[in-house]
């Protein structure tokens, strides 16, 4: 029977440091997304409300964006996180409270942008019927 004497112990990896940061809020009629990630867009942190365990309507409640916004803060403190951007996306409810949430926990948000996709011109309309 052989034993090994000579076992490395398994190093973690460190977490980055970055005091700095983006915050992308994506609010849908269905759910609310919120990602950070740092200032060349490499995603640290990510989290849903359908992650934490919300379902159905509810996962689009202002209520359950401010949990998912919770969550980030306290994961996004382990990163050394203290000032963000924030990007928005989507018309749904929890845009507002997530971006309050984030405010009101101790982040300080330098700007925020909304990056809703706006419709140009639409689709190619039907054609014409014919009786």
């Amino acid at each position: 029977m052989t034993q090994f004497v000579n076992k490395k112990p398994i190093n973690k990896k460190q977490k980055p440091q970055v005091s700095h940061g983006i915050a992308f809020i994506t609010a849908t009629y269905n759910n609310t997304k919120i990602a950070i990630a740092d200032l060349k867009g490499n995603i640290l942190i990510w989290s849903t409300s359908g992650k934490l365990g919300f379902k159905g309507p509810r996962k689009s409640t202002p209520y359950a964006a401010g949990i998912v916004a919770k969550e980030i803060i306290e994961k996004a403190k382990e990163f050394g996180l203290r000032q963000v951007e924030v990007q928005v996306k989507g018309i749904g409810q929890g845009r507002e409270s997530a971006i309050r949430t984030l405010n009101n926990m101790g982040i300080s948000i330098l700007s925020i942008k909304d990056v809703t996709s706006m419709p140009h011109n639409g689709p190619r309309p039907r054609k014409p019927r014919r009786v």
